[in-house]
This record gives C-alpha cells, sequence and structure tokens, in this order.
C-alpha cells in the first residue's frame, strides 16, 4: 500500500510506504518534542525515494479518454489540401486536414512559472504546441478553457509573431511566445509556443482539451518551431532519443493509455517489436505493403504505399478503392442505407400484408405508428431533406425521416406489386434500393450483433503481418439506450507521387504499441498489452 505526497520543493510527487508512514505517526505521537526528528526522518526518507523513482530517467505521461458519440464522429474529417502556407517543407506537396472532434486521447501539461495546467493532444501527426491565450477575448470556445496568464509567469518572453493552423473546421491564428513547458517530471526551458487568440466554435467548444502537443518533425512546424521532444533531447533531459505510445481500450476506464518519452514500459505490449525506418519525416510516415481482408489482397497497396501514423484521429483513413472494399467485406454501409434496411426488417412485411389486404396506401405508414400525419409529405422531397441535412437524433435519423422511408417503401411495393414479383423478390429488391440511397454523413455503420463473424483486416509492415481484428477496427458508440457500431475505415484519395497514403489513427495505434525513435529514424511496432 503506499500513499501519494505532493512534495512541492520538488515539484513532483513522492510514494511513501505505510510503513514508513505510520513509523512517522507513532513518532508524532510521542510528543512535540519529537517533531523535528520526525521531520528530518520524513525528509531523508522522500528525498530517496524520489531519486530513486526518477531513476528510470523516463518521462511519463498519463492519458485520459473521453468516450466518442456520434456527433463527435460524423463531424470527423480528415482530407488532403494543397501545401499551406505556413508549412516550410515545399516538397512535402500535401498536408491533411483533421478537425480534432473525434479526439479521445488527452493528457496534462504545465505552461510558465509557476506552471499553468492544460489539458493537451498529444499529436504525432502536427508538430507545435499552442493553447488558448488569456488575451483570447472574442471566441467563446477560449472562455471555457484555461488560458495561458503571460503576466502570470516569471519566465515568459513574447515573441510576437503571428500565426494560423488551418484544420478541417476551421483556423485557428494567434501569436508566438517562449516559455518553461512541464511534461511529467521534465521542465523544459525556452520553449516555443503559439497563443490562441482566436478559435472556431466547433470542434473547440465542446473539447475536453485545451490545446495540441504536436509530436511530429520540425519539417512541419509553422515558423519551424522546434518540437517539444527536440528541445527535450537538446537539453539534455532524456539519455534515448525516442518516445513511446500506448493506448487502452478498455471503453469502461477513464484511463487512456500513456506516453513515455526518453524509453519504454515493457508493461504495455508482447513480443518484440518490428522496426521500419521513417520514410519521409514532417509526419511520422512509413512503408506498408500489401492490405488484406483475411488471406484476400486488396492490390492497390501491393508494391507499397505510404503510412502517416496519427494519434490526433481515431479513424483509419486509405485509398479509396481498398477501403470500399473493406467496407464491403465488413457489412458496412452508410446511416441512410441502414436506417432504410431497418424500416424494411421492422416493418416491411407488416406493410406488405396490409396493402395486400386492401388499406389505402397514404395512411399505412401512419398505422404502424411511423408517420403521425397522413402522407402529406411526398417521400423524395423527405429524402431531399435527409441527404441534405444528413442529422442523427438519438438513435436514428427522427421522425420524419422514417416516415420517409416508411412511404419510400410503400411505393417501391406498390410499383413491384403490378410487375407480378413475389415477396421474396420484392424485399430483395427494396434491400437493393435502400443499398443505393446516398450517405450524406460518409460514416459507415455495421451490425454490432455479427462483430465475431467479421474478417481481420491485416497490414504489412517491414514484411510482417499486422492484423485488426473487427474489435480493433470497429468504433462502438453509446447513443441513448442503444450501441451503434462504425467502421473506422474512410476513404482518402492522394495522388502520387505522395500517394496512395494511409492516415493510421488511434484504432491502429491501440492494437500495436508504438515506438517513436527519431535517434534512429525508425518506427517499432509491438502487439499491445491491451
Amino acid at each position: 500500500m503506499y500513499v501519494i505526497f505532493h512534495h512541492h520543493h520538488h515539484h513532483r510527487f513522492c510514494y511513501v510506504s505505510y510503513t514508513h508512514l505510520c513509523f512517522l505517526l507513532g513518532l508524532l505521537r510521542m510528543g512535540i518534542k519529537f517533531l523535528l526528528p520526525a521531520i528530518c526522518v520524513f525528509t531523508w526518507i522522500t528525498s530517496w525515494i524520489v531519486l530513486t523513482e526518477s531513476s528510470d530517467g523516463l518521462a511519463r505521461i498519463t492519458l485520459k479518454k473521453q468516450p466518442l458519440d456520434l456527433k463527435r464522429l460524423n463531424a470527423a474529417r480528415i482530407t488532403q489540401e494543397g501545401l499551406d502556407s505556413n508549412v516550410n517543407d515545399q516538397e512535402a506537396g500535401v498536408i491533411y486536414l483533421k478537425n480534432y472532434l473525434d479526439i479521445q486521447y488527452y493528457g496534462e501539461i504545465g505552461i510558465g512559472s509557476p506552471s499553468q495546467r492544460f489539458s493537451v493532444v498529444f499529436d504525432t501527426a502536427s508538430s507545435n504546441l499552442w493553447v488558448p491565450s488569456s488575451k483570447c477575448i472574442f471566441s467563446i470556445p477560449c472562455h471555457l478553457h484555461s488560458r495561458f496568464r503571460a503576466s502570470s509567469s516569471s519566465t515568459y518572453t513574447k515573441i510576437g509573431i503571428p500565426c494560423t493552423i488551418s484544420y478541417g473546421a476551421g483556423a485557428i491564428s494567434g501569436f508566438f511566445g517562449l516559455d518553461h513547458v512541464r511534461v511529467g517530471d521534465i521542465v523544459v526551458e525556452y520553449q516555443e509556443f503559439i497563443e490562441i487568440t482566436k478559435e472556431p466554435l466547433l470542434p473547440f467548444l465542446i473539447a475536453k482539451y485545451d490545446g495540441i502537443l504536436g509530436l511530429g518533425f520540425q519539417d512541419i512546424s509553422v515558423e519551424r518551431a522546434n518540437p517539444v521532444w527536440m528541445n527535450m533531447v537538446q537539453q539534455g533531459h532524456i539519455d534515448h532519443k525516442l518516445f513511446s505510445l500506448w493506448l487502452s481500450r478498455d471503453s469502461t476506464s477513464e484511463f487512456g493509455g500513456e506516453i513515455v518519452f526518453g524509453g519504454l514500459d515493457w508493461r504495455h505490449f508482447r513480443g518484440d517489436h518490428t522496426y521500419v525506418p521513417v520514410a519521409k519525416t514532417g509526419y511520422w510516415e512509413i512503408l506498408v505493403g500489401d492490405v488484406f481482408v483475411e488471406d484476400y489482397s486488396t492490390g492497390v497497396c501491393k508494391f507499397g504505399c505510404a503510412a502517416i501514423l496519427d494519434s490526433g484521429t481515431p479513424l483509419i483513413a486509405g485509398p479509396t478503392a481498398i477501403v470500399d472494399k473493406i467496407n464491403r467485406a465488413i457489412g458496412a454501409e452508410g446511416i441512410v442505407s441502414l436506417e432504410c434496411k431497418s424500416v424494411v426488417s421492422k416493418y416491411g412485411y407488416a406493410l406488405w400484408d396490409n396493402l395486400i389486404s386492401g388499406i389505402r396506401p397514404e395512411i399505412l405508414c401512419v398505422d404502424v405508428g411511423l408517420c403521425s400525419y397522413n402522407g402529406s409529405q411526398r417521400a423524395r422531397d423527405g429524402l431531399k431533406m435527409v441527404v441534405k441535412n444528413g442529422t442523427i437524433e438519438g438513435s436514428s435519423l427522427g421522425e420524419a425521416p422514417m416516415c420517409t422511408f416508411c412511404e419510400m417503401i410503400v411505393f417501391w411495393i406498390q410499383v413491384q406489386l403490378k410487375q407480378q414479383r413475389t415477396k421474396d423478390m420484392v424485399f430483395q429488391h427494396i434491400n437493393q434500393l435502400c443499398e443505393t440511397l446516398p450517405n450524406p454523413i460518409g460514416k459507415s455503420f455495421v451490425n454490432c450483433d455479427y462483430l465475431e463473424l467479421l474478417p481481420d483486416i491485416t497490414f504489412t509492415i517491414g514484411n510482417k503481418s499486422f492484423p485488426l481484428t473487427p474489435h480493433h477496427y470497429i468504433i462502438k458508440v453509446e447513443e441513448g439506450c442503444s450501441t451503434v457500431c462504425v467502421s473506422s475505415f474512410i476513404g482518402l484519395d492522394v495522388p502520387p507521387p505522395r500517394g496512395p497514403l494511409w492516415v493510421l489513427g488511434d484504432r491502429f495505434l491501440s492494437a500495436y504499441h508504438t515506438v517513436f525513435d527519431f535517434g534512429n529514424m525508425r518506427v517499432g511496432l509491438a502487439k499491445s498489452a491491451n
């Protein structure tokens, strides 16, 4: 048993054994004359423990985890863009934008003297550190998060260079400052960071984190500011030039994982790491080979594709030709198609029977409870509304779309009846029509009841296989009283020479403990101890 004390002199946690604590309390009980010796003993014990606790030379950051919901996933975006004017690597040719709404993992750092606390996303696919500034007055999200107050820090220096960073949901802007940054037990001195004075309403209005700490290379850093990990090395804080990432998949725990600067924790992985070289700096970019659905090749990356390891998104983005094959193989469908088929499976036969028995078509959907009016809304107009808005209310699309689907199905049954087709043929045709409906949201949903039957998706990296089971690549979202299952695979087409490109986000990184070895310019992957 251990009791945790915060030792203010060392600004770190000290662990004192229960036996030592009882000994000290016993001394205190003997009287006030023993108070000074007791304090001396306590100081000696804690000083010794501080030395032993920090002797491994590692800085550990505990990551917190927030649950994903449909709103976050529906707004998740990874898009290809032309090179941003703020990025200095002119050979990169492409950047991709995220909107950070779908972030799950974040941890705590400190900036300034005394240290001001901030929750940040540790993002391996960006390189700058930014947090909201106390000078951010006119952006509502700033007022809902911790803001850096330069006047309260004795070690702050204003640089003042203005900058803007673009994301999928908009752009943030601010200016550069310089101050000490605490990461775990390490204090990085004179770290350049961005004080944000303007940020868009979404996604930052509902974000649990305050800012972003980029773990990418200096090549993609705005104004070529040194990333935090680079300053750690240059200032001699870590012996080994690497950091490692472990993400927990335990959905019941708020504890999300751990980043270890300067080494790795053997408790977080099983077996040996497979190391592959960093193919291109900027992002943590490696090469992947063929991608398999069970044992079947998807072909596009047979001769190699680039892949970026990205802790800033839960998604796995890749060439549409492969992603479409994967999503078809796992039975993933758009939300509109899924809801259409849901109406067919729950109400189709009842609609058929009532139509056969002579009930007027315009009141059928009222009878089954999907419409609260007498069919005055035309199905085609309703579908346009569904496709245009693409909104989700609760666990379904809401009453109006469900009513629309019902009216569409009644119409389709009528058309098929005129052609004298059998019941089975009619419903096979209707399900096919559901599949052809456009999917405005862009997410693919699967039936949660059949996860055990879905195939593994395997990436070839360093001539070794790295399979993802359905429990890795399917995102479970609690929505109201039900659970929705969403495929993490989305299409992203980047043309040569930069593409074809994969973005391997948290769904992949939670399956494999990852070592980002910048000393040897390589990445190591081992099976995660989840």
